[in-house]
C-alpha cells in the first residue's frame, strides 16, 4: 500500500470494526509481528483528563535532555501522523505505509485462521510499536486509548513508570458506573515491582490506586498540585514555583498546574531510572512545551480560544479557567461534541458563562452529535443558541458577532480543533487580525 491506500485501509476499519476492550487479538497480532513492543521501554500514561498535557511536558524535557523519545497519542489536531513521532518528527508517509502494509498482511492471515479483525486503534498501536522499535527509541511515552487494563497499549511489559492523571467519570458504558470501577480499570496499567506517579485523586479513586500499588509492590508517588504556587499567569501561560524552583510553562488553563506537577514528579522518578535530566533541562523543556488545543489562544482581537473540554470533568476545568481569566467578559461559544459523551453535563456546566452559543457537528465522525440536536439541549439552559451548518460558517458568524474586547471560545471534541485553527488563521489574514 502507498500512504493514501494505507489511510483508506485504516479509515475503512474505523467504520466497519467496532471498538472493543481486550488483549487477546492484540497479543495474537503482535506475536505474528515478532513482538516489537518487547524491545522498548515505556512511560505509560492513563487517566481521564491531562494525559496529553503530561506527555507533552515529558516529551519536551526528555528531548531537551538528549534522549531519543517516542510519543504515541490520540487524537491529533493537525496531522494524522502526529500521533506517532520521535523527538519532534512525526512518522513519514512512506514509513507509515510500509508498516501498515506489514500489519495488514498479518491481519489477513489472522482472519483466514478464524481470528476476529483487530480494531483501528489496535492496528495503529501495532504500527507505532514497529516504528518505535525500528527507530531505536530510548524511551516511549505511551498514552492509553481507553481505560487501562484491557487497552491495546497494555500489552507492554517493560514499563519504567506508570502515570495516572486525574480520573473522573467517562466512558461509563465501557469502564463502569462508579469512580472506583473506572479507577480500577485505569490502574490496571500498573506492573509488578514498578514505579507509579499519580495525581492527587478523589478518595474513591486514590484508594483503588493505593490498593493496586500495594498488590503489585509498586512504589507510588502522589503529585500534589497544592504544593505549587502560581507566581504569574495569563491566558498565554503561567509561571510556577515548585519545590524551590521556578518553571515557566506556555500552557494556560488552571488545570495545567496539576499536569505540570505530575510531569515534574514523573521526571524526578525517571532521574533514578536511567533517564536523568538536569534542572536546567527541566526548566527549558517545560518552557518550550507545545500542546495545542488545550485552552490555546489563536487570535487576540477578539480573543479566540480553543479547548478540548469534552467530558464533565474537563468542563469543570474549563469553567474554572473562564472564571479565572475572563470574568466580566462577553463570551461567544462554538460547541461541537460526540453523542456518546455526557454532553448534557458539559452543556449545563459551561453555558451559563456565554452570551451567544453556536453549535456545530464535528465532521467525518459517526460519533458526532448533530448541531441541531446539540442546540436543542443547549436551549434547555440558554436561550441564545444557533445551529450552524459547518465549522467555517460558525467561525465566520462568531467573528461577525464579536467585538475586539470579546472572547470566542470553541470547545468540545478535539477532532474539529485542527480545522478550526486553520479557519481562524484564514480569518486573521482576511481581516488583518493579530495573534
Amino acid at each position: 500500500m502507498n500512504y493514501q491506500e494505507s489511510r483508506e485501509y485504516i479509515d475503512r476499519v474505523t467504520r466497519e470494526i467496532p471498538s472493543v476492550l481486550g488483549l487477546d487479538h492484540m497479543r495474537e497480532m503482535m506475536k505474528r509481528l515478532g513482538n516489537p513492543q518487547d524491545d522498548l521501554k515505556y512511560v505509560h500514561v492513563a487517566g481521564t483528563n491531562g494525559k496529553g498535557s503530561v506527555i507533552a511536558f515529558l516529551y519536551s524535557v526528555l528531548s531537551e535532555a538528549g534522549y531519543r523519545v517516542g510519543r504515541y497519542v490520540s487524537p491529533t489536531l493537525y496531522s494524522y501522523r502526529g500521533r506517532m513521532e520521535i523527538s519532534g518528527k512525526r512518522i513519514s508517509r512512506d514509513s507509515f505505509a510500509a508498516y501498515m502494509t506489514q500489519v495488514a498482511d498479518v491481519i489477513a492471515a489472522m482472519t483466514e485462521d478464524g481470528y476476529p479483525h483487530p480494531t483501528a486503534f489496535e492496528i495503529e498501536t501495532a504500527v507505532a510499536f514497529l516504528f518505535f522499535r525500528n527507530e531505536n527509541c530510548d524511551l516511549v511515552l505511551l498514552e492509553v486509548g481507553m481505560g487501562g487494563n484491557l487497552d491495546a497499549t497494555n500489552i507492554i511489559k517493560n514499563t519504567m513508570l506508570s502515570v495516572l492523571v486525574s480520573i473522573s467519570m467517562d466512558h461509563m458504558s465501557f469502564l463502569g458506573n462508579t469512580l472506583g470501577e473506572i479507577a480500577e480499570k485505569k490502574a490496571g496499567i500498573i506492573k509488578e515491582n514498578s514505579h507509579v506517579v499519580t495525581s492527587l485523586q478523589k478518595k474513591e479513586a486514590m484508594d483503588v490506586i493505593c490498593s493496586q500499588c500495594e498488590k503489585c509492590h509498586a512504589e507510588c508517588v502522589v503529585a500534589d498540585p497544592g504544593k505549587a504556587q502560581v507566581l504569574a499567569e495569563s491566558c498565554l501561560g503561567q509561571t510556577l514555583l515548585y519545590e524551590g524552583e521556578k518553571y515557566e510553562i506556555p500552557l494556560a488553563g488552571v488545570y495545567q498546574k496539576e499536569n505540570a506537577v505530575v510531569a515534574l514528579n514523573a521526571l524526578k522518578v525517571l532521574d533514578t531510572l536511567g533517564f536523568a535530566s538536569t534542572p536546567e533541562q527541566k526548566k527549558a523543556g517545560m518552557k518550550h512545551t507545545v500542546w495545542n488545543g488545550r485552552f490555546t489562544v489563536l487570535c487576540t482581537e477578539p480573543l479566540f480560544v480553543v479547548d478540548g473540554a469534552h467530558n464533565p470533568a474537563a468542563a469543570d476545568m474549563m469553567a474554572a479557567s473562564i472564571e479565572h481569566y475572563f470574568k466580566g467578559k462577553r463570551l461567544i461559544y462554538i460547541m461541537g461534541v460526540f453523542g456518546d459523551k455526557d454532553y448534557r453535563s458539559v452543556v449545563a456546566k459551561t453555558v451559563p458563562y456565554a452570551d451567544k452559543i453556536l453549535t456545530i457537528q464535528t465532521p467525518n465522525n459517526e460519533r458526532a452529535l448533530p448541531a441541531a440536536k446539540l442546540a436543542e439541549t443547549v436551549k434547555e439552559f440558554h436561550k441564545d443558541v444557533q445551529a450552524r451548518e459547518s465549522i467555517e460558517q460558525a467561525v465566520e458568524t462568531a467573528f461577525r458577532l464579536a467585538h475586539k474586547e470579546d472572547v470566542i471560545l470553541a470547545f468540545g471534541s478535539l477532532s474539529f480543533i485542527g480545522e478550526m485553527t486553520d479557519l481562524v488563521e484564514k480569518e486573521k489574514k482576511r481581516e488583518g487580525k493579530q495573534k
